[in-house]
Formats: structure tokens, C-alpha cells, sequence
């Protein structure tokens, strides 16, 4: 009886947990890209989340991205955390919920990090949002963190970049959401009025209030390969213009060739790139401005000559 028990029950049911694992580990290892084609895991990480056999970046988080931005160590900076959910705002699920979820999720209070850094050799600060919370959406507190990052700046003397990915505002913020545009706008227009480097990268989403602010104003405007960015959605304007819009319509190269940003960069080159027009823009910034002290000068010596 015993010898049947051990033969019918256990080893049966030993042998279903070690298939169930080892299914669920072979599972694991492998994910599939919008070109239907599956990919291993490691291959697609090794290769910064881009497809290694149709080009599609996929989204990272925000210390993926800094891991390959930076060229070695980062550090977070720390941002400011408003009160949640002021309006108390609720649809099928309390957003105070929601914001659970999220951090769980992402390990992050809100959308966005901030980070100080290198890039070969230069000091940068530099901004990412994870589309995991909440769509990347800009609330309170993620515009809190861009504002920390351009004060940031401003103090070290030292360019900002930041790295959007978002549907755009947060609708559970309702107005304190929208006045994020302002607030961040008016921050880059800080970092403008002390010569302050700002590149504003759009990744794989950039739309909505994001694109209607601080993601149209970089001295550079970055964007990687094939990445959505736009406004309203391709069907509500298609709908709303009752016109067929181009097959490319709100892609990064479709918003290149009308000069809407200045360029696409896949993401290995993405911070090499930055760091060779950071090195341009602030060599010509250190010989203007040596060129306003000798102009000074000049005109000191005139002054006292005359007198």
C-alpha cells in the first residue's frame, strides 16, 4: 500500500511541481517584440532593451536608463514629495490605490528620478520618467522632481537633460496636473536665463501636457528611433481633420523632417552624442565668455584713460 502511494501519488506529484518550474523558468527567460518575433531576455538587456532584429526600443526604467547613460556611478537626487491625492479623486479605483500600486511596482514614489552624473567626463544632471507609473504622467510630484533637477543645475553650474516618456498630464491631478506646464516651463526658462544647457530627450512615448511643455524646449530636442510624439492621438486629429494621415504621422522621423526636433539617435549613442554637443555648446560659451571679460577690460582702460 505503501509502495502504491509513493508510485500513484507522490512521485506524480513531485514530478508536476519540477515541470510547472521549470515551465514557468523557461517562460521567464524569453519575451516577444512588436515585430512578433521572440527574443531571449539577456540578448534583448545586453542589447539596452533594443530589438536585435527589428530595431524597436523598448521602454526602460528610470535606473536603466542612467546605468547606460552615466558613465559609471550616479547618484540620486532627492526631490520633493507633495501630499497625495489632494482632490481625493476616485474612478473605478482610488487613486491613493493606484499610487500604491505604482510604487510597488516601480520601487519610486512618482514617475520621475533625478540623477547627478558623468557623461565622458562632464557633469551633468539628468531626468527620467517610467512609464510604469501611471503612464509616466505628469502630477505634483513629478513636476516638483523637474523643477529639483533645473534648480539643481542652475546651482552647480552644470548642464540638464531629461529623458521623457509619458501620456501626458495626470487626470486624477485634474488642474494641479496642468499647472505642472507652467511650473516646469518656467523652469526652463530659468536654466536659459543663466546659460544652462537643456537637452529634452523623447523616448517611446513623449505626448500630451509633456509635449505641450518642457519637451519642446531643449537647446537640443533628441528622440529616439520610432518613438511616438505628439499632442492629441493619431485617431482623435485623423477624426477630427476627416483627412487620412501619413503612415510615419507623430513618429520621431516624421517629426524631424518637419523640424520639429533636431535629431534621432539610437540609444548606444545617445550619450556620446549629448556629451559631444555639451562639449561644443560650453566651449563656446567659455570663449564668449572671455570675450565679455576682454571686452570689459577694453572698456575699463578706455574709461580711465579718458578721464
Amino acid at each position: 500500500m505503501v509502495k502504491n502511494w509513493i508510485t500513484n501519488f507522490l512521485k506524480p506529484k513531485i514530478k508536476s511541481i519540477f515541470e510547472k518550474k521549470s515551465s514557468k523558468t523557461e517562460e521567464n527567460l524569453w519575451t516577444t517584440c512588436s515585430c512578433k518575433n521572440l527574443i531571449y531576455k539577456e540578448d534583448l538587456e545586453s542589447n539596452q532593451k533594443v530589438c536585435p532584429k527589428c530595431g524597436e526600443h523598448h521602454k526602460l526604467t528610470c535606473r536603466e536608463r542612467f546605468k547606460i547613460f552615466f558613465d559609471d556611478e550616479f547618484e540620486i537626487i532627492q526631490t520633493p514629495l507633495p501630499k497625495d491625492d489632494p482632490l481625493q479623486f476616485e474612478d473605478k479605483k482610488k487613486y491613493t490605490d493606484r499610487l500604491k500600486s505604482a510604487r510597488k511596482l516601480t520601487g519610486q514614489d512618482d514617475a520621475v528620478l533625478i540623477a547627478k552624473g558623468k557623461v565622458q567626463g562632464l557633469d551633468i544632471v539628468v531626468g527620467a520618467q517610467d512609464f510604469r507609473f501611471i503612464g509616466g504622467s505628469l502630477g505634483a510630484a513629478s513636476g516638483e522632481a523637474f523643477i529639483a533637477g533645473a534648480q539643481y543645475a542652475i546651482e552647480n553650474n552644470i548642464p540638464y537633460c531629461f529623458i521623457s516618456s509619458s501620456g501626458g498630464a495626470r487626470m486624477m491631478e485634474s488642474m494641479i496636473s496642468l499647472s505642472q506646464m507652467s511650473r516646469t516651463t518656467l523652469a526652463v526658462h530659468e536654466l536659459k536665463k543663466k546659460n544652462i544647457p537643456f537637452i529634452s530627450v523623447c523616448s517611446m512615448p513623449t505626448t500630451g501636457g509633456v509635449t505641450a511643455s518642457y519637451a519642446m524646449l531643449g537647446d537640443f530636442i533628441i528622440s529616439e528611433p520610432g518613438a511616438t510624439i505628439g499632442f492629441a492621438g493619431r485617431r482623435v486629429i485623423q477624426d477630427t481633420v476627416k483627412e487620412t494621415l501619413p503612415e510615419n504621422f507623430q513618429t520621431s522621423e516624421w517629426a524631424r523632417d518637419i523640424g520639429q526636433i533636431d535629431l534621432v539617435v539610437e540609444r548606444k549613442y545617445l550619450s556620446s552624442t549629448i556629451a559631444t554637443l555639451l562639449k561644443v555648446v560650453l566651449k563656446k560659451a567659455e570663449a564668449q565668455a572671455k570675450q565679455d571679460l576682454n571686452d570689459t577690460v577694453t572698456i575699463d582702460k578706455s574709461i580711465s584713460a579718458a578721464s
